[in-house]
């Protein structure tokens, strides 16, 4: 173990942290705003949204995230779409969660009592003011321990954007490697890193969890 080989090069992966922080951070918002689209589109009583909502979800949990990173990254240009690899990395891993997602969602709405909706039917709430005040509080209670694990597969499917060149932890280590040949020490410094950072992560959706059981 070359510990002072790992001294001096650990503010680089600090660095590198921290983008795979915010690459998580913005991954998990699009996710969830995809995962909520899909979910509402997979339970709509339109039958085309339906269909759209259940391709979305088959394509994107049915192919590799990173053949769709390279395919959004490396192909767009073919159709007019230049993306920098963090946005890129940020799209492709935010719509591929989301689909996850979207069902984490759904079944969560699904959970929810039939009597709930028809009670505020039957008091005059429309269908959108039924699943806004009605529904989907209750089903963010149940949906906030399964979204923490989509979650931490995300943080860790970070890892992935490594391979269009985002230098996030996976890329600082492997572009280390390179010029130190020490791959233990490199990759012993970013497992480190993404297990705090999980850890973090899992704390964070425990005590959300916890004050949504009290509320």
């Amino acid at each position: 173990m070359d510990f002072d080989l790992i001294l001096r090069v650990y503010p680089f992966f600090i660095e590198a942290a921290w983008v795979t922080v915010q690459l998580s951070v913005l991954t998990t918002l699009l996710g969830l705003a995809c995962g909520t689209l899909g979910a509402m589109a997979r339970l709509s009583r339109l039958r085309v949204f339906r269909m759209i909502g259940a391709v979305y979800v088959s394509v994107f949990r049915g192919t590799p995230a990173l053949i769709q990173l390279f395919i959004l990254y490396f192909g767009g240009p073919q159709f007019g779409l230049h993306l920098d690899a963090f946005t890129a990395g940020v799209i492709g891993l935010g719509v591929n969660i989301g689909a996850y997602m979207t069902e984490t969602i759904r079944g969560a709405i699904i959970a929810i009592d039939k009597g709930q909706t028809e009670a505020a039917r039957t008091v005059g709430l429309s269908r959108f003011q039924t699943m806004r005040y009605v529904i989907l509080p209750q089903a963010a209670r149940l949906m906030i321990r399964p979204l923490g694990v989509n979650i931490n597969a995300l943080i860790k499917g970070t890892a992935l954007v490594a391979a269009i060149s985002v230098v996030e932890l996976t890329y600082t280590a492997q572009r280390f490697i390179g010029s130190t040949y020490k791959p233990f020490e490199m990759f012993m410094i970013s497992g480190a890193l993404y297990m705090i950072i999980i850890y973090a992560t899992g704390r964070g959706i425990t005590w959300l969890d916890r004050k949504a059981r009290i509320v």
